[in-house]
């Protein structure tokens, strides 16, 4: 779920900041912090390889010279034995300039290849253009691309993939490596530019047919540098594992634990149980228990184990497969709480008042034998009244009594009114030779949420105990939005004659009025994407900052193990506060906690992005059978280079390029979202219903084109026809101010 702001917003915050480009810039404007930091720097490198950011950068940065600090790769020597380099990147159309080193003393031997970080100097007169001054050596380390490769006669080109990049790549013969027309490859950088400017590659891994069934999900794990294959010794360390015994453990086995999770859950690693409590104190309480497989058992640490699952940081999930953090030997057999067999586990016993709020709480380390697997549909159809044969004999002792927990569980979050975002989630269905056969969004049940519940009290409890007993853990933090962030969703609000005040402390609360205010109108589904794009992204950390989408003040993550480094972090340092064993926190993750939290975060990252990429690609394919086609959406994003829709059908994000909006010139109002047509007068803003045609779909990128059919029901008419050309007269459309348009609202409503 990302939370970064669109290439749009980006994109106009450049345009009216000229003077503060830097990422760094950049990200304090939009509140980007942590590993979030990832994600922006992918997609300025993609607004580069649009050619967007250059333009923008025009009012800043001459494209034909070179910035004054700059990646070189020293290329030869000249006549009389001095060191030249050329720049890694070069945009300019002029040739390519040409750096002069000039070395200092106790500065390292440069050899031909090398890549360095260099200060430059603009010299004329010479037969140089640059003189450089070295700041650090960075390594050889070639960059690396993938793509289709295409043959030619002398070699053949790579087209990567990536719908951000639409540089190609040359390969000379030498560099083929037996690659087929059409195949998937690998390659990396192999010198300097060749014929018609292009740079050069070396294929280094054929990976087939892009085509191929499950090509998809493999395409985003090597474009992402996600680890896929386990080292020979991480997984004999795996199989000679054996099933915990009772040895300082809680006998468990007797208490009805059940695990529920989705029908194609791949593992099972939190199992409920919640009953009535007897204490006459707590009249109307409930006694919940949540037991989490004891991965810290198998996984000790210093282990060739325990180093693979911090260096994978996290399971990565795709429609087609998954890439774990542990063997299967592991997250499938002995961490998966499977149904009827003993399992190791950390369970924690809760107690909650008749108003759901939490009023003790105790950690033990067990062995527990679930009673039963259960999926959210078919509990979901117990408690409607349409229990089937495994159900029913769990209602009166197990089923009900958690719906009963949960009824007061519901009380208390109503009362601190975590964010209430309402954005559908969407599954893509693979058929049995790989084909999307359907796309469809995920029902949020009861089920669902009770589960969800039960976690976050769960991980409430861990936070809390750790932090009595003053042992480290990782917090899972999520600070405020930004204030720059939060004036961009009270313009988003006022165009829908809504308003966010100002003036007062943030809660969830506010947001959470506003997002109820909208909801069920044209507006909902723009409302809650600006109120997500507010916010900052979640990280982990081992200081605490508190939740502010969960509005908790302290919060760690504890219930998924078998996914996550960061819950056996925690249970590590559970297992050190109670005394349990010799397998909890030592001094050496106490040591790299800052660096492992930092990890963490990026890896969790780069699964998000990759798994993101990953629909798009399978939403394009899915779509691309359907060239022509006629599809139903709404404006979701403005930019000047075109309109985002996301379409109503699969929730995939298309663009309507302004090529595709006819040859009349549209006016950007950033303040109020808006592109207005200089001929036709027509307005295109957030929120808009449209009719689009598919006129492109791009599997292998993801990318997907739309033309515009109609906005609002009503029939799009195409102006500009006698503006041909960058110098044609522009007929201007003023735009009303954005106080103009509020006035217009017939209802405002106050959150």
């Amino acid at each position: 779920m990302s939370q970064m702001p669109t290439k749009a917003e980006i994109l106009e915050w450049i345009s009216e900041h000229p003077t503060q480009t830097t990422k760094r810039d950049i990200a304090k404007a939009f509140g980007i912090k942590g590993a979030a930091r990832i994600d922006l720097k992918r997609m300025l490198k993609e607004l580069e390889a649009e050619g967007h950011l250059a333009k923008s950068k025009k009012t800043y940065l001459d494209p034909e010279k070179l910035p004054p600090v700059s990646v070189l790769r020293v290329s030869g020597q000249t006549n009389d034995g001095d060191l030249t380099a050329t720049a890694l990147e070069w945009h300019g159309e002029g040739a390519e300039p040409v750096v002069l080193m000039i070395p200092r003393a106790g500065d390292p031997a440069l050899g031909e290849g090398d890549r360095i970080l260099a200060r430059l100097q603009e010299v004329t007169g010479e037969d140089h253009h640059y003189e450089g001054r070295l700041i650090r050596r960075i390594g050889t380390n070639p960059k690396k691309v993938l793509g289709i490769f295409r043959k030619g006669a002398e070699g053949g080109r790579i087209l990567p993939i990536d719908k951000g990049d639409n540089k190609e790549w040359l390969v000379v013969s030498d560099g083929v490596r037996g690659a087929k027309d059409g195949e998937l490859v690998e390659a990396e950088q192999a010198g300097p530019k060749g014929r018609m400017g292009l740079p050069r590659a070396r294929i280094t891994s054929r990976l087939g047919d892009p085509s191929a069934p499950k090509a998809v999900s493999l395409i985003a794990i090597r474009q992402h540098g996600i680890p896929d294959d386990f080292p020979d010794e991480v997984i004999a360390e795996a199989d000679s594992k054996k099933p915990a015994g009772m040895s300082g453990r809680e006998d468990l086995r007797d208490m009805p634990l059940v695990t529920i999770d989705p029908p194609d859950a791949r593992d099972h690693d939190d199992a409920v149980w919640a009953h009535a409590d007897d204490d006459l104190k707590n009249e109307g309480g409930h006694v919940i228990w949540v037991a989490i497989a004891d991965v810290a058992h198998y996984v000790q640490p210093g282990s060739a184990l325990d180093a693979e699952a911090r260096k994978r940081g996290n399971s990565s999930y795709f429609p087609d497969r998954v890439v774990p953090m542990l063997p299967d030997r592991l997250s499938g057999d002995l961490c998966s709480l499977h149904e009827g067999v003993p399992r190791a586990c950390l369970a924690v016993r809760m107690q909650i008042d008749a108003d759901g709020n939490k009023i003790g709480q105790r950690f033990v380390r067990g062995l527990m034998k679930s009673v039963a697997s259960l999926n959210y549909a078919e509990v979901q159809q117990a408690v409607d009244g349409a229990p089937n044969e495994k159900c029913t004999p769990l209602m009166d002792d197990i089923i009900l009594p958690i719906y009963a927990a949960y009824a007061a569980l519901k009380k208390a979050r109503a009362q601190r009114q975590p964010l209430d975002l309402d954005l559908p989630e969407r599954k893509v269905v693979l058929s049995e030779d790989g084909k999307v056969s359907s796309v469809s969004f995920t029902e949020r049940l009861d089920a669902h949420k009770l589960i969800e519940e039960c976690m976050v009290l769960a991980n409430v409890a861990a936070a809390e105990t750790l932090t009595a007993k003053k042992s480290p853990l990782l917090f899972r933090v999520h600070e405020e939005p930004a204030p720059e962030k939060l004036e961009s969703l009270r313009e988003v609000a006022q165009t829908a004659g809504l308003v966010l005040a100002k003036g007062q402390v943030l809660k969830t609360a506010h947001l959470n009025a506003l997002l109820h205010a909208a909801a069920g109108t044209d507006h909902a589904e723009v409302v809650n994407m600006s109120t997500l794009r507010s916010m900052t992204q979640a990280y982990y950390s081992p200081t605490n900052f508190g939740h502010f989408g969960l509005a908790l003040r302290s919060y760690g993550h504890f219930t998924s193990p078998i996914r996550r480094y960061a819950d056996l972090i925690v249970h590590r340092s559970l297992v050190s506060a109670h005394g349990w064993g010799e397998d909890g926190l030592q001094p050496y993750d106490i040591e790299r906690l800052e660096g492992t939290a930092k990890h963490i975060s990026d890896t969790e990252r780069r699964s998000m992005i990759a798994e993101r990429d990953t629909n798009d690609r399978y939403l394009a394919a899915f779509l691309s059978e359907r060239l022509g086609e006629e599809f139903t959406g709404r404006i979701s994003g403005i930019a000047n280079f075109g309109a985002f829709v996301r379409l109503d059908e699969t929730g995939a994000d298309g663009l309507i390029p302004m090529r595709a909006l006819g040859r009349e010139y549209y006016h950007l109002d950033r303040d109020a979202g808006t592109l207005t047509g200089s001929d036709t007068g027509i307005v295109i803003g957030l929120g808009q219903r449209v009719t689009v045609k598919l006129s492109e779909a791009a599997p292998v990128t993801g990318g997907v084109a739309l033309e515009l059919i109609s906005l609002d029901g009503k029939i799009v008419k195409r102006g500009g026809g006698s503006h041909k050309g960058r110098g044609a007269k522009r007929k201007h459309v003023k735009s009303k101010r954005k106080s103009d348009k509020v006035k217009r609202k017939v209802k405002r409503s106050r959150t």
